[in-house]
């Protein structure tokens, strides 16, 4: 059987990976909480663990591999969400789940075993908090139940930080009823308009880091293989989730996977910067799901990860061109064994993508098909973006000089005739995507009709229409 290395945060050190049991290998990563769009670097983390699962899988086989991804759906920023726009919470978290599901399956991400949301385990929250305050780590304290973090002598050792790292970096509520400034809630208080249920300690919720635990614990049991999610997450909560879930007696996660974070155009994502985008941003604007994917399989998932216009255009050219070697084309029986070598070296997808480029420019089509699919790439699911037109280049030039005016239009806010424009170009087809009001890139949808005819984009047609707009 293929040997698997991955790389234990917890050890700092890349170790040879055995499931407890190899009949069910199971893996826990921490998924959104559901209040808005997942943006970019949400994306990430699904992407990486998507790897890991499809290769847990091709080892094992896909009937020994349980993987769970939790949904947060009781959480201050849904609360805060909820009361800004003045939905049903419960309306709000269901929608944003299903747009989280859709934009995920747009990249290609399989779907995992169990997907459990928070509000279906507050019973067993409740039942595991009970269980820390009667072995002592944890305190009822006006109305909070809090983690006493001096009782779990080992608390810093997954993040390697200092006390005075981790208060700073934990941005520690000062409570007077804390006994120790790093003491996390486990239960808090919920008024009447909050989400509240009864229990020993009054009607409240659960604070964030007992969820996973609850959850982890019920779905794969006191311990299992793997815990997964972003390098922002290894403190404090996968570090709370270690402290509190040792305490409660169960060995949790034996091995701990970080992928780092996601950059723009070499600057970190934020909205203050103009850079920050959600995944459907990126749909919507035309660049398919797959494209997102094999960027973001480009990196190793230990090295910052930085998304760029350029990554994009070479994605869509490499990735057509082996559509196009594949189209037709019988896959081989299995992954080719050099491309399982390198996954198995601790996610090492760019050596196995290096490999593709080689069954690409040798003509294998058919073993390219078949190792492509276990990264999530050249599936049938994400096949239907390739259909964009290719147009000569005197249309081409002709939209350039169209797009530029729609560009001046909008400069000179002339939103009406912009408007119209873009109305025109994409009853042909031609789709504007836009940064800050000014086009990036136009591209032409129109999968449907036959490419002889270069699917309506005639050229007459299109000096006509620039010409009136003189």
């Amino acid at each position: 059987m293929t040997t698997l290395k991955l790389y234990n945060t917890r050890k700092r050190q890349k170790e040879a990976f055995t499931p407890l049991d190899a009949q069910n290998v199971r893996m826990y990563v921490c998924g959104p909480t559901v209040y808005d769009r997942a943006h970019l670097g949400n994306a990430r983390p699904v992407i990486v663990f998507d790897v890991l699962f499809r290769l847990l899988r091709h080892v094992y086989g896909a009937d020994h591999v349980t993987y769970a991804r939790n949904f947060t759906d009781v959480e201050d920023k849904i609360n805060a969400r909820a009361s800004e726009t003045g939905r049903a919470i419960g309306d709000l978290t269901n929608e944003t789940i299903q747009w989280y599901l859709e934009d995920m399956s747009a990249v290609g991400a399989l779907e995992p075993t169990a997907m459990p949301r928070a509000t279906q385990y507050i019973d067993q929250m409740i039942a595991m908090i009970a269980d820390l305050i009667a072995k002592g780590h944890a305190y009822e304290a006006q109305g909070h139940v809090l983690f006493a973090v001096e009782s779990y002598k080992e608390y810093g050792a997954l993040s390697g930080r200092s006390v005075d790292d981790m208060i700073a970096g934990a941005r520690v509520e000062v409570a007077p009823y804390k006994r120790n400034p790093m003491d996390f809630v486990l239960w808090k208080p919920s008024s009447e308009d909050l989400p509240g249920w009864d229990s020993p300690w009054g009607r409240g919720r659960p604070g964030w880091h007992i969820e996973c635990s609850a959850m982890a614990r019920d779905l794969l049991g006191e311990r299992f293989d793997i815990h997964g999610g972003g390098i922002d997450l290894q403190f404090p909560h996968h570090e709370n989730e270690i402290a509190q879930s040792r305490c409660a007696g169960h060995g949790f996660a034996n091995v701990w996977m970080h992928n780092e974070m996601l950059q723009v155009e070499g600057k970190k994502m934020s909205k203050s910067l103009g850079n920050f985008f959600t995944v459907r941003d990126l749909l919507d604007q035309g660049v398919p799901g797959e494209v997102i994917r094999f960027v973001m399989l480009s990196t190793h998932y230990r090295k910052p990860m930085d998304w760029t216009e350029k990554k994009r255009e070479e994605a869509e050219k490499t990735l057509r061109k082996w559509r196009g070697l594949v189209t037709g084309i019988e896959p081989a029986s299995s992954p080719a064994p050099e491309v399982i070598t390198a996954l198995s070296d601790d996610l090492n997808v760019p050596g196995a993508m290096a490999e593709l480029h080689r069954f690409a420019a040798e003509g294998e089509a058919g073993q390219l098909a078949a190792s492509a699919a276990v990264l999530g790439l050249l599936g049938n699911n994400l096949s239907n973006w390739p259909a964009v037109s290719e147009v000569s280049d005197e249309i081409r030039d002709t939209i350039g000089e169209i797009v530029s005016i729609w560009s001046d239009k909008r400069e000179n806010e002339l939103w009406d005739e912009a408007d119209e424009i873009r109305s025109w170009l994409l009853s042909k087809g031609i789709r504007l995507t836009s940064q800050k009001g000014r086009a990036s890139e136009w591209r032409h949808e129109n999968p449907e009709t036959n490419s002889d005819d270069e699917r309506d984009l005639r050229a007459n047609d299109l000096r006509r229409f620039k010409e009136s707009l003189k």
